[in-house]
């Protein structure tokens, strides 16, 4: 199926449920995956986790709420494998600055992970004291690769020269290269070995942030055996629950003004990487806008 295939509304809402005007949340999905250099297939995730999102349940029984009653709108696709990754990157950037511009809250579906770079700059402009939390299996801070600065490998590099601070969680593969560029930066790298041994360690990297934090997450950060389906699967991840645990004491602490979720690699006979990423998109809702304890808007 094209990623450019009739429109899906996220978590299968009827349309007047979901209407721009009455959002608080806004879907951008980015099918891109021109520069993947392992497996393709990124560009189909943001299709499929809207596919798998109309098989959810609405309701939330850790939180007992329904977070969809807040107003999400699935916005059309920007961008595509026809655009140069600086374009692409420009087009995200201007697609998200509109809703936030809005009072909205853009939520970018990739696609590989280079289409964060667009996101951060519009929200950085919004926000000018923002922090970005990755979560992530890479440390994505080659200078190049495969000949382009906007590489997926590149992405936090490129964030980390913009002069936002930052926090990688989840890490477990990296060049010499990146090793090198954490030590001169003095980069906080909450590895996944310590994250799972130590799950404090997370939160007293991000205490450590500002307020206002971008979130963005790459989804080869989970253990592929729960999460077969990305593009880079590395072995070693966290799984569901340390995760969830994370991600709502993480809402408590500080402000999530916005995120992204990407990399997903749909495979044809397995859903349930579709499904656990569709979910987790919905579970950063609810603890964003819904989170006993959470930072006020």
């Amino acid at each position: 199926m094209s990623a450019h295939a009739a429109p899906l509304n996220f978590g299968g809402l009827e349309p007047d449920q979901v209407t721009l005007e009455r959002a608080r949340v806004v879907m951008i999905p980015v099918p891109y995956d021109r520069t993947a250099s392992y497996q393709k297939g990124t560009a189909r995730g943001p299709r499929a986790i809207l596919e798998a999102s109309t098989h959810m349940e609405l309701y939330d029984d850790e939180l007992q709420v329904e977070p969809y009653t807040i107003g999400i709108h699935t916005a059309p696709a920007v961008s595509g494998n026809e655009d140069a990754p600086e374009v692409m990157v420009r087009k995200v950037e201007e697609a998200t600055a509109r809703y936030l511009a809005m009072g909205k809250m853009p939520v970018v579906l990739g696609g590989e992970h280079s289409v964060t770079l667009g996101a951060v700059r519009a929200y950085r402009k919004a926000f000018p004291r923002l922090s970005v939390v990755q979560l992530d299996a890479h440390g994505d801070l080659r200078d190049a690769f495969e000949g382009s600065p906007y590489n997926h490998a590149c992405i936090m590099r490129r964030v980390v020269e913009e002069g936002v601070p930052t926090v990688q969680m989840g890490i477990r593969s990296m060049s010499r290269e990146e090793a090198d560029f954490i030590k001169v930066r003095g980069l906080a790298i909450v590895p996944a070995w310590e994250f799972l041994r130590r799950p404090e360690s997370a939160l007293q990297a991000v205490d450590r942030l500002t307020d206002e934090i971008y979130l963005t997450i790459d989804v080869d950060y989970f253990d592929p055996g729960i999460l077969p389906g990305t593009g880079t699967p590395e072995p070693g991840g966290p799984g569901w629950y340390e995760t969830l645990s994370f991600l709502r004491d993480l809402c408590r602490r500080k402000k999530v003004v916005g995120f992204d979720v990407n990399e997903l690699r749909p495979m044809e006979d397995d859903k349930s990487s579709d499904f656990l990423t569709a979910k987790l998109v919905y579970k950063v809702i609810a603890y964003r806008f819904f989170a006993p304890g959470r930072r006020p808007d």
